[in-house]
């Protein structure tokens, strides 16, 4: 028999395994003489690709460098030099000569030691392609540590001193409020990341040392004070009932439906004993949730809890999602159809059929994932970005994944149990093949979603409201357009001439969900889409002048206004691709009473934990043991959250005083509005409280 597979499962599989193998990295060190050691990164490559070298000129690919994080008694020796076997070439692309190595790479970073104790923390960066797409820039860490430097004399310690008196604190103990405080005053980073404000506002002073100590202390004993933290077991049900409604979704998707002759044909040869058909059934349910609960632990083991928010706005992650969804909306459409190759066909039939026991059952559940993951890869890939951003730690995608899989295998738990009913199901038809076309419309539009993800963490602005708003209407309305019959598809019924009763309904839906949306190309809210389009502040043109926008991106510049003004501070913390971020403040904020609070009584500090911004120098800290380096602005932000609130999910709002104080319980995604008012004003009351 031939099963249709999603292109995606081999896209997605084979990228994933490509990401890893394409190119890796050793780093080794030589000692060449007394006071000098070469960093030596030799590079491996798969088949088709090659890696950057260092000297190529602007406005070209990606060059390998060299970058450092700390040095501490050591300095760097000229530049990163290449080893033998680079090639030159004119490229066609970018009309300039490049140079690049292919199958293995050398490069080679020569330090210099200047002291007896001595450290160097750094990475090489390189770029690497193939004749069909490139990897983003990469970086390989290293590390250089010793006692056995020159010594030096004691003219050179005192220099030394001098010249790190200001920033000795910083990685003097790893202390997390140091490490972040110090290196505000070293870098000027706080500045650098401010929109423009008014005359009044950027006349802020600046906070000292002691204050801005106090704002980065944790506050995590004075939100359970106020009873807060009690929202995480609330919160892995919501992820769970997510994952449950997403296989609740999965199983109406014309990617399952093939399986139920398969499961029909396979469990009416083990109907014969009842107990053992009991037992079989359960186990088929059973392997089921295994096989798509293993895929949320492996998620948790690979990326962690702190990662997952960088997991879902990885530019990699969400243009692999881009590039699939596309994919399959072709497909579905009728441009192409992908089976899986007959090879894998027989082996699995026969593997099935040929094994007895519990196996043969498991690998009839494989064949279910493997087969259906056309429709259920893309409702997977939704489910881990949600749960990026919908809190419950490590465990939120095993806890999401364990929701899909049960709702996925009732059915066909049902469907093993009474195989005799089930023989006389529709196989399909026209309707199954136009279920197939909505489908398709409707992976084109969410693949647009992760695009936008993509592009407003890294700053493309490819991909604003407004562009984003127009391809939608385009789609639904291009949706309707078939669904009454208008259009047609290679893979539709050509004699069926007459549109259909629930095919007419559809299509007044969709019709009227593309004229809902025109109106939001002028700056509309269109609430219904908030959570998937990108921000209103990304829109150029827009004629509601009904809004909320933070004047401050920057914790220590809106805390010092905050102080300067006589206003609590109302500290957002949200991110380019949280949707419940977007939902919260198109239907919350946007409320005359939210709204009025919210720009008259306080300052409002938003603060995206998934902003890629490089930091102008990274900071070192300490979290749960361990030493994290915090290169971008979301990195900074996100640390600020975990370590201070003891939260790593979005939205997250928190009343706080001048002194970066909690007034009262915080608050995450919830569309009560009447409950939010309250919110805000118990923490106006607070702040009255303490200013007494």
């Amino acid at each position: 028999m031939k099963h249709k597979l999603t292109l995606l499962l081999l896209t997605f599989v084979a990228s994933i395994l490509s990401v890893a193998a394409q190119v890796t990295f050793n780093v080794s060190y030589k000692r060449v003489s007394p006071t000098e050691i070469d960093i030596v990164f030799t590079g491996k490559m798969d088949k088709g690709w090659h890696v950057y070298g260092a000297n190529i000129g602007p406005g070209g690919p990606t060059a390998a460098t060299f970058g450092t994080d700390n040095l501490k008694g050591v300095r760097l020796v000229g530049k990163l030099k290449e080893g033998p076997g680079l090639k030159h070439k004119q490229d066609p692309i970018f009309d300039m000569p490049v140079t690049y190595f292919e199958g293995s790479a050398l490069f080679t970073q020569r330090v210099e030691l200047l002291e007896k104790d001595y450290s160097l923390k750094g990475y090489l960066k390189y770029g690497a392609c193939n004749d069909e797409n490139c990897l983003p820039p990469t970086s390989v860490d290293c590390s250089v540590k010793g006692a056995d430097g020159p010594a030096k004399s004691a003219a050179a310690d005192k220099k030394k001193a001098a010249e790190e008196e200001a920033i000795a604190a910083n990685n003097a103990d790893n202390d997390p409020i140091d490490g972040l405080v110090d290196t505000i005053s070293v870098t000027g980073e706080s500045s650098d990341l401010l929109p423009e404000l008014t005359a009044n506002e950027a006349s802020v002073a600046e906070l000292d040392s002691a204050t801005l100590r106090k704002i980065y202390e944790p506050s995590i004993e004075a939100l359970k004070a106020f009873g807060d933290g009690n929202h995480l077991n609330q919160s892995l049900w919501v992820i769970f009932g997510l994952g449950f409604i997403g296989g609740l979704i999965a199983l109406a998707t014309p990617c399952v439906w093939p399986i139920i002759p398969m499961t029909v044909s396979f469990f009416l040869k083990r109907s014969g004993d009842r107990r053992k058909a009991l037992r079989d059934a359960f186990t088929y349910g059973l392997s089921i949730v295994i096989i798509y609960v293993a895929l949320g632990v492996i998620v948790t083991s690979i990326f962690g809890a702190s990662a997952l928010n960088d997991l879902s706005t990885n530019a990699i992650f969400n243009l692999l999602f881009f590039a699939m969804l596309v994919a399959f909306g072709a497909s579905f459409l009728g441009g192409f159809e992908i089976t899986l190759p007959s090879k894998w066909n027989n082996a699995i039939d026969s593997k099935a059929s040929s094994t007895t026991g519990l196996l043969s059952i498991f690998l009839m559940a494989f064949t279910l994932a493997l087969v259906s993951f056309s429709c259920t890869g893309p409702i997977i890939g939704f489910l881990l970005v949600g749960v990026s951003t919908s809190g419950g730690g490590a465990i939120a995608p095993t806890i999401g994944m364990l929701g899909f899989a049960i709702a996925l295998a009732l059915p066909f738990t049902l469907f093993a149990l009474f195989p005799t009913l089930l023989k006389k199901t529709s196989r399909g038809g026209s309707w199954m093949n136009k279920i197939k076309v909505t489908l398709g419309f409707l992976e084109l539009a969410f693949a647009l979603k992760f695009f936008s993800v993509a592009d407003l963490a890294y700053g493309w602005r490819l991909l604003d409201r407004e562009t984003f708003l127009a391809l939608w209407i385009a789609l639904f309305a291009l949706l309707a357009c078939y669904l009454f019959g208008f259009i047609k598809f290679p893979h539709d019924d050509e004699t069926e001439r007459k549109t259909t009763v629930p095919s007419f309904f559809l299509g007044i839906a969709s019709l009227a969900f593309a004229i809902y949306m025109i109106p939001g190309l002028w700056g509309a809210p269109t609430k219904a889409v908030s959570a998937f389009a990108p921000p209103m502040s990304t829109q150029d043109f827009n004629l509601d002048v009904v809004k909320v926008e933070a004047k401050f991106t920057d914790y220590e510049k809106g805390m010092a206004y905050a102080r300067q003004t006589g206003k609590p501070v109302l500290l957002d913390f949200t991110g380019f691709g949280c949707v419940n971020c977007r939902k919260m403040e198109t239907a919350v904020w946007r409320d005359a009473r939210v709204r009025d609070l919210i720009n008259k009584d306080y300052v409002l500090i938003s603060l995206y934990v998934d902003d890629k911004t490089a930091l102008p120098a990274p900071i070192e800290v300490e979290e749960n043991g361990k030493i994290t380096t915090l290169r971008t602005v979301g990195d900074r932000w996100s640390y600020l959250q975990r370590n201070k609130f003891g939260a790593n999910a979005q939205p997250f709002y928190i009343a706080l005083d001048g002194e970066g104080q909690p007034l009262g319980p915080s608050r995450s995604y919830n569309e009560n509005i009447s409950e939010y008012v309250d919110f805000l004003n118990n923490g106006i009351k607070a702040y009255k409280k303490t200013a007494e």
